[in-house]
């Protein structure tokens, strides 16, 4: 069949139905809207990529300054390790010193003691030993001259002590 000479079937009203949406879809700028929509899309992720990058830059940034951060941190640790251990060998130094110190004052000090036991002790036997002299030179005086009677006895005696003390 024909209609003006056109052919009325199927695929000829098929053709006519596209040209016709085509046609109402221009008529309505459907392709300027889905441009617009694309383009509104395009920029948002443009913008979300600039944003991504911008994010990334002050992440690295952060990764830069902490890690500087760690290396300072190390760093002082390293120092703080050192300077202690100087420290205690600065304080074992003083305290084997100290320690030295103290061994020859408290030698120092028993040997006085010692010294001041020695000459008490001498001291002490000198006396002894006087008095033993002065009653022996009494027993003595007294056996050899009983008849001077007693006050020779005790001038020799008073003699013998000052000799002796």
């Amino acid at each position: 069949m024909t209609l003006f000479g056109l052919p009325l079937d199927a695929a000829f009203w098929a053709t006519v139905a596209l040209i016709l949406f085509i046609a109402l879809m221009l008529y309505l700028k459907v392709p300027a809207m889905v441009g617009k929509q694309l383009d509104g899309r395009i920029a948002k992720i443009e913008e979300e990529l600039s944003s991504a990058k911008t994010l990334r830059q002050e992440a690295e940034a952060l990764m830069a300054q902490y890690a500087a951060r760690h290396k300072e941190a190390e760093a002082d640790a390293a120092k703080i390790v050192a300077a202690a251990k100087e420290e205690a060998k600065r304080l074992t130094a003083e305290a084997g010193v100290a320690l030295q110190d103290l061994v020859v004052r408290r030698t120092k000090a028993v040997e006085e003691k010692i010294a001041q036991a020695e000459v008490q002790a001498l001291a002490e036997v000198r006396a002894r030993s006087a008095d033993i002299a002065v009653e022996a030179a009494r027993l003595i005086l007294a056996d050899q001259m009983p008849e001077k009677g007693s006050a020779l006895v005790e001038r020799a005696i008073r003699d013998v002590a000052a000799k002796l003390n």
